[in-house]
């Protein structure tokens, strides 16, 4: 298995987020096991080690599994950390590895499958994805929403589709998500954003989920908008030693909620004045 890729370099010793006392002697087993189960398309019937106390052993454990994964880093999603975790992890936000095979590009009126765990979790959230035009630098950690903006070639409208071998993963908490590439099973491209500049913060968009409207959102549904995850970001992985590249797809966050999926059931995710993606769950398969 691969051993580095253009964004693997050594974990940094500064603390990340919260207080985090729990033993990473097993670290190294837990991302075996999840990296195992992804490239064997096999459920996990529990978190295979013990719960990361907080998100410094989750991103060394994440860490641990990109190392082992066999594919390059194409780029990086977002997710919300819970109110209720918010005074516990001292973090607003979460993060984990998008990787280049599991990128694939929207065709306007066509359904794209993508692969879900079949025993495990999956979900599909509406995105708006930001490709980064150049290298951020590799020791700033005090990136603005404003300053990050800089950094953008373009917005791209997308879906991720969320994904686990562990079905109770959103459950166990952040730094469980976190742990396992943030709850990241791919990333699928729609259309540009003309002047997206402009309208960032008036777009809006729909899912559906076998016909039935689950949720609605825009990027004004994200915490201060796509801009300040990019922010968060930036400065997250920095300080991890990542920092992010040109060309990075950086999927800043459900738009309107993280909506459940199974094998079978096929989704629509409108976005108003840019145009909607068809995709289907279909059950994966071993590499």
């Amino acid at each position: 298995m691969k051993q580095t890729d253009k964004n693997s370099v050594t974990m940094a010793t500064k603390p990340l987020s919260g207080a985090d006392t729990s033993s990473s002697d097993s670290g190294s087993a837990i991302a075996r096991a999840f990296v195992e189960a992804r490239s064997k398309a096999r459920a996990l019937p529990d978190y295979p080690g013990q719960i990361p106390g907080g998100m410094d052993t989750a991103y060394a454990i994440q860490d641990e599994a990109i190392g082992l994964w066999d594919d390059q880093i194409a780029g990086w999603k977002i997710g919300r950390i819970p109110d209720a975790w918010l005074e516990r992890l001292g973090a607003p936000r979460l993060a984990g590895p998008i990787f280049r095979r599991a990128v694939w590009t929207a065709v306007e009126g066509e359904i794209m499958d993508f692969p879900v765990f079949e025993g495990g979790f999956a979900a599909v959230e509406a995105e708006f994805i930001l490709k980064l035009a150049q290298d951020a630098p590799a020791d700033r950690t005090d990136w603005t929403a404003g300053e990050a903006a800089d950094l953008v070639e373009t917005l791209i409208v997308g879906v991720e589709p969320a994904g686990s071998p562990l079905a109770t993963i959103n459950v166990l908490g952040p730094p469980v998500v976190a742990s396992d590439f943030g709850n990241n099973a791919g990333l699928i491209l729609g259309h540009e954003v003309p002047d997206w500049r402009e309208r960032l913060m008036d777009l809006t968009c729909e899912t559906f989920i076998e016909g039935e409207s689950v949720g609605k959102g825009g990027a004004a549904t994200i915490p201060g908008g796509p801009l300040e995850a990019l922010a968060f970001l930036l400065n997250l992985n920095a300080r991890r030693g990542r920092p992010l590249k040109a060309g990075d797809l950086i999927s800043t966050g459900a738009a309107t909620g993280i909506h459940d999926i199974v094998a079978g059931q096929s989704s629509r995710v409108v976005f108003n004045g840019v145009g909607e993606i068809l995709c289907r769950a279909v059950p994966a398969k071993a590499a």
